[in-house]
């Protein structure tokens, strides 16, 4: 085609071949409105006709694609109940296509002499046969050589798509045309050089054999090409902030003074030789001209909170304020008195800010922050509002920084003027996470736990175990020891999850009377839940029936045993962050699990917890099992939604990316060389609101 004729990359969809306005309006509701859109609008799978299988050699219990003709159809009844099936050949044999859901609108899809593609589990039920299977219909009146390669692209729809025609097939035919079209070449960013280096396919190519490749190492190259692609841009967002951060300048925190020693002297136990390591790194870095900017991952009870006391001593040694945030109000609390357990020893002013307090309170603490007579305040996201002002921070700590959103991190930073940040999480990350969320991050490891403490046991029981458990726990609480029970939560509205945890907390009122049973869950004012919490400290409650309010901040050395019910509910990182709330004293920890839904999937998951207490093991099977967005659900707001890459199992291609990104901003920070302009540009027109988090710390 000639230049006259092509079109350009951000030609409005309709003038494609085949599309038109009412198509169009359909295709924008599914983000494709421009020619590069609809480049990008990238098959969910691919039919390798190299691995069909046939159905001579289908066997049962197997996962299998097939790729038939239907021959037959219609409505069938068994017990009552109405049900749609296919009959079809693929000249080896017949197999059967049941669908039992949806079956009047199933009726409509297929007509005899379809090319059919279906994938599913084979069943055997007089005869082969395979149950609500996925299906794609390969041919079409007009017999249209898009669909007679080794590789078809199968893409996602949706109904309104299908009314109008943009099935698979029709699809393929809009996205051919596209493709002639336009000039793929000119959509290259790379330079010759750097695609040679990384041994990638051309964008043109790459983009052309995604939907249309030759063979099946075509259809590789094409792939890893756009995942590349991907990982390449967070990683340039990654670079530019960690270069922009170096190159502030923030303050030298030299002072070391009399409050380390002090605390330590206080202490009552040795710091391991991972908190000796880390604390030295923070003090190397606050001892620096440039800005801090670490993250300290440390499993469940690694000692971080004592690390981040002993960071904020060296700050106020160096007459800076700090700010500790804390996703929850129980954890403020909690950290708040950990804080002001120590920092009292070396007069050290602590002010605790969350959201329910009365207010001449509050105006008393902020009148103090802003004056800098308190030194040091921990809080929720209440110290981000704008009527807290700090006289000097010098120091911000982010407490399981991963429950905080971008743009609330980086409204804390600008309270001060480039302060050190130090954000700790307790959440395991798999490493191909962490130099993808946190490439722009120095990273602190505490991987070693505290001596004294005794290895935690779990076992996972079915509910006619619970009887064997609850003596347990009787036995436990006459050596005067305490226990938790654990409900789930998914959403404080949802009334029924409530509800579950009320009704058992009066269950075992009755279970247990010889003990005190309280409840605590995440609607209560904050003086019931800081009564029931003090309470429960002092051992005046000797069972706690809790929601996930509890999942972290709560320290009570003295409980060793928690059960969680409906185990199967949560991720396998929730339950860990659970389970580490116990066992934190000298006496050994139980977690049990109760199982409520038997299913192969819950098997496998809660076999993970029953396995290891490693939890860097643990998050990576979470990782696995749930996929990124789930792990760290909607919390890192701002970094774009994955059409092809994959954080599992994309390790290397990840690694590439980073290297490449690096290497481009270390020498061209703004990328401003004529040889990075088309990166630039690429970057300025699809990452928008990635570049506006550059300059968020």
């Amino acid at each position: 085609m000639s230049s006259e004729q092509s079109l350009s990359a951000d030609t409005s969809v309709q003038y494609i071949k085949g599309v038109g306005p009412k198509r169009a309006e359909i295709l924008g509701k599914s983000g494709v409105k421009t020619a590069l859109d609809l480049l990008y609008y990238l098959p969910r799978r691919h039919l390798d006709r190299t691995s069909v299988t046939q159905i001579r050699d289908l066997s049962e219990g197997i996962t299998a694609t097939v790729v038939a003709k239907v021959e037959a159809g219609g409505m069938r009844s068994a017990r009552e109940k109405k049900y749609y099936q296919l009959m079809v050949n693929d000249n080896t044999g017949l197999l059967k296509c049941t669908w039992f859901n949806a079956a009047k609108y199933m009726e409509k899809v297929f007509s005899v002499g379809d090319e059919v593609a279906f994938h599913g589990k084979i069943d055997f039920y007089n005869g082969y046969q395979i149950v609500h299977p996925e299906y794609d219909i390969l041919s079409d009146e007009e017999r249209e050589p898009l669909n007679t390669g080794a590789v078809i692209p199968i893409y996602p729809t949706s109904e309104g798509l299908k009314k109008m025609g943009l099935e698979s097939r029709g699809f393929r035919r809009i996205i051919k045309a596209c493709i002639d079209a336009c000039e793929l070449d000119e959509l290259e960013y790379m330079s010759q050089e750097m695609i040679d280096e990384q041994s990638l396919s051309p964008l043109g190519n790459a983009l052309s054999h995604i939907h249309f490749a030759p063979d099946v190492e075509a259809l590789n190259g094409a792939v890893r090409r756009l995942k590349f692609d991907e990982h390449f841009f967070l990683q340039l967002l990654m670079a530019s902030r960690k270069k922009l951060i170096t190159e502030q300048s923030g303050r030298t925190m030299t002072e070391v003074g009399p409050h380390i020693t002090m605390i330590y002297e206080t202490l009552g136990f040795e710091l391991t030789g991972a908190q000796k390591r880390v604390l030295k790194e923070i003090q190397a870095d606050m001892a620096s001209p440039k800005v801090m900017n670490r993250l300290l991952q440390g499993d469940v009870g690694s000692g971080k909170t004592i690390v981040a006391i002993f960071a904020s001593a060296v700050a106020v040694s160096n007459r800076a304020q700090v700010a500790f945030m804390a996703p929850t109000e129980i954890l403020a609390h909690q950290q708040y008195h950990v804080f002001k357990s120590y920092l009292d020893v070396v007069r050290v002013p602590t002010a605790l800010l969350v959201g329910k307090q009365k207010q001449a309170e509050r105006k008393k603490i902020l009148d103090a922050v802003r004056e800098g007579r308190v030194k040091v305040v921990v809080g929720t996201h209440a110290i981000i509002q704008d009527e807290v002002t700090f006289k000097d921070l010098g120091l911000v700590i982010i407490d399981e920084q991963q429950r905080f959103g971008v743009l609330q991190r980086g409204k804390l930073l600008s309270k001060g003027e480039n302060p050190d940040i130090l954000s700790m999480t307790a959440t395991p990350i798999p490493r191909t996470l962490a130099i993808t969320y946190h490439g722009d991050m120095d990273l602190s490891m505490l991987d070693e736990m505290p001596k004294h403490r005794q290895p935690l046991t779990t076992r996972v029981v079915e509910e006619d175990k619970i009887d064997k458990v609850y003596s347990f726990m009787s036995e436990e609480m006459k050596k005067g020891r305490q226990c938790m029970v654990v409900y789930p939560l998914i959403n404080e509205s949802e009334k029924m999850d409530l509800e579950a945890a009320v009704k058992g907390s009066e269950r075992l009122e009755k279970q247990f009377s010889d003990y005190k049973v309280a409840l605590l869950h995440g609607r209560m004012k904050r003086e019931e839940k800081d009564n029931i919490m003090d309470r429960f400290a002092g051992n005046d409650i000797q069972l706690l029936v809790s929601t996930t309010v509890i999942e972290v901040g709560i320290d009570v050395p003295n409980a060793t045993i928690m059960l969680i019910e409906n185990a199967e509910r949560f991720g396998l990182t929730q339950l860990h962050q659970l389970r580490g709330r116990i066992g934190r004293g000298l006496d050994k920890g139980y977690c049990i699990l109760v199982r409520r839904n038997i299913t192969a999937s819950s098997r496998r998951r809660l076999a993970i917890m029953e396995r290891t207490t490693d939890g860097f093991e643990i998050s990576d099977e979470d990782l696995k099992l749930r996929g990124p967005g789930e792990f760290y659900g909607t919390r890192q707001h701002g970094y774009p939604k994955w059409k092809i890459a994959d954080l599992v199992n994309d390790g290397q291609i990840i690694r590439d990316a980073r290297k490449a990104a690096f290497k481009i901003v270390e020498t061209d920070s703004h990328l401003t060389d004529p040889a990075n302009e088309k990166i630039r540009l690429r970057f300025m027109r699809d990452y928008q609101q990635m570049l506006e988090m550059v300059n968020i710390g």
